[in-house]
């Protein structure tokens, strides 16, 4: 059974996982990828992590980015345990929050070279928008956005 709960960015668990995400992305974007420098977490207040028997094998994050809008952050699950829906529960519950904080609308991006991200966030109701903010020069970005 996976469980899911609610914590912040000091989780010493979502930490661990943010390392092999970034681990991971630096395999397939390189060590110094324009995208990197979005993937601080300093002081998220809002983390949700997925636990398989007591063991942390996913998380996620959403940050206030407008007065209607969260920004999702930091999705990870671990690779011994894809394909199992895991990503769509982490996903489902930063959406609730997003919720509860009074936002109708959750955005995010993602790299080309991440293709299972792209398929989930569109599998779930997720739409390709511009590009935003800061990621408008970025060639390789791709911005999604879900009406809640």
């Amino acid at each position: 059974m996976i469980e899911i709960i609610r914590t912040n960015s000091q989780n010493l668990e979502f930490k661990n996982l943010v390392e092999l995400l970034n681990s991971d992305l630096a395999r397939r974007d390189g060590e110094t990828h324009s995208l990197s420098q979005f993937n601080t977490i300093t002081n998220l207040k809002y983390v949700v992590m997925a636990f398989k028997k007591g063991k942390a094998i996913g998380c996620g994050a959403i940050l206030k980015y407008d007065f209607n809008s969260t920004e999702i952050k930091r999705m990870y699950v671990s690779p011994e345990v894809r394909g199992q829906r895991i990503g769509e529960k982490i996903l489902s519950e930063l959406e609730n929050w997003s919720r509860e904080l009074g936002s109708i609308k959750c955005i995010l991006f993602t790299g080309s070279k991440q293709p299972e991200a792209s398929k989930l966030y569109q599998r779930n109701g997720y739409y390709l928008i511009q590009q935003y903010g800061k990621l408008k020069d970025i060639p390789d970005s791709l911005c999604f956005a879900k009406d809640l």
